[in-house]
């Protein structure tokens, strides 16, 4: 009960602040006040507008926001994401543009479970539909599955990858964004022992701490830092009785943005304290910079508490994956098993959350591919969340990444414009 506590408390805590804004938000707005102008009510009506959205954006799934896509015949084509495969701690989705030739290019976008949704990938997603079949995994909110649904650790993860994989075919190709990486990696040398009919063709991971200790963060330095005991006494709570997942052991998604905010708190302060003058001279809309993405950022979903706790213990204090001892289902994974499928990895230059050279070390310890099969690129000046977004994802890597995909896909290559030259290989 006492996790339950703490868990309903923190929702309490947020809804009060949400009721808080919406409360200012209305009786700063009487239209009576407008007889009196005072400076005081329209600072007080931009409190309660923007703490109101603030705080409700917090327990609110973002929207994909991909309705329509312009293809080479002028027209507007309908978007309509389609399950594919559905299980109870996530889904495998398609992004089908109605009336479009199916693309020669089968990407399968493994997005990350921590703390925020798949759809933190909609520019990625919007970037690869342009000439791409796009496939994504959509992770739940561990708060609305019961816990009759039973546990989900990197284990389960990894298995749930395996058949994902199964389910697309042996003409995929998979792109795996920062947490999963190492997973992904492992999903792809499990099936070559198991299935290898039905590997990918390409594999790239972008960003992920296949190896935490070959450059330390602040993130790997938490890991190594804290005991696995602390860790499960004061990040692990239980979901309270407003959500279906009531009882079941989670990293709440409130605690994790408690902690995202806190490494760049005056930042954060700042533009939320910009954001209140810019609505109180008119200036703001629903869909500026701001909102387009703190609402975004705010949105957070809980985590399964094996989950989490087993990347902690696995992934950045043992290593298994950078060791080599990886072990799904009783079996050991081995990373030398994988003898075709082609691996790049793509690292940021300025990347704090996992350096450059945590990523690339899956070349190593994939001993069984061929150095033709092998690539790497590091994105100058680009930071993590610019690796797969932004102005570097767009201008220089994706480019690269479409480059490795055709050069290691039966089908012929798309027509396009060439790559940066001045890219950094």
């Amino acid at each position: 009960m006492r996790y339950m506590a703490t868990y309903d408390l923190m929702d309490t805590v947020r809804n009060t602040n949400q009721w808080l804004g919406a409360s200012a938000l209305a009786m700063a707005s009487y239209p009576v006040f407008a007889m009196t102008p005072n400076p005081m009510l329209q600072w007080m009506r931009a409190w309660g507008e923007v703490t109101e959205r603030t705080f409700q954006r917090m327990v609110v799934k973002p929207d994909w926001g991909i309705r329509t896509f312009t293809c080479e015949d002028g027209k507007d084509h309908l978007v309509n994401i389609e399950t594919v495969v559905e299980r109870p701690f996530g889904d495998l989705i398609h992004f089908n543009v109605a009336g479009r030739e199916e693309q020669k290019r089968k990407v399968l976008l493994v997005a990350p479970m921590s703390g925020h949704y798949a759809t933190l990938l909609r520019s990625t997603v919007k970037s690869l539909i342009v000439n791409c079949e796009v496939y994504i995994t959509d992770w739940h909110n561990a708060r609305d599955i019961p816990v009759s649904d039973g546990k989900f650790d990197i284990e389960d993860y990894t298995l749930y990858l395996v058949d994902f994989m199964k389910e697309m075919g042996p003409d995929t190709h998979v792109i795996a964004v920062c947490q999963p990486a190492p997973l992904t990696l492992a999903a792809t040398a499990y099936l070559a022992e198991e299935d290898p009919k039905a590997q990918p063709r390409s594999l790239t991971l972008i960003g992920g701490p296949i190896n935490p200790d070959a450059n330390a963060t602040e993130v790997t330095d938490f890991g190594n830092r804290v005991t696995m005991g602390q860790l499960e006494e004061t990040m692990i709570q239980r979901v309270g009785f407003k959500y279906p997942g009531v009882g079941r052991k989670v990293y709440p998604g409130l605690l994790q943005l408690a902690s995202f905010m806190s490494m760049n708190a005056d930042r954060h302060s700042k533009a939320f304290q910009d954001q209140i003058a810019r609505v109180v001279r008119d200036e703001a809309s629903d869909h500026d910079a701001h909102n387009r993405f703190y609402d975004e950022y705010l949105a957070v979903m809980d985590m399964p508490a094996e989950f989490y706790l087993s990347t902690v213990d696995r992934i950045f204090k043992k290593c298994e994956i950078a060791k080599n001892e990886f072990v799904v289902a009783g079996r050991k994974v081995d990373m030398s098993k994988i003898t075709t499928v082609a691996i790049k990895t793509v690292e940021g230059d300025k990347d704090d959350i996992t350096a450059p050279g945590q990523c690339v070390f899956a070349l190593e310890l994939c001993t069984g591919l061929p150095d033709s099969k092998k690539a790497s690129h590091v994105e100058p000046g680009a930071g993590h969340y610019g690796i797969f977004a932004g102005k570097s994802w767009r201008n220089n890597i994706r480019p690269l990444v479409l480059d490795f995909i055709d050069a290691n896909s039966d089908a012929p290559k798309a027509a396009r414009k060439p790559a940066n030259k001045n890219n950094a290989a």
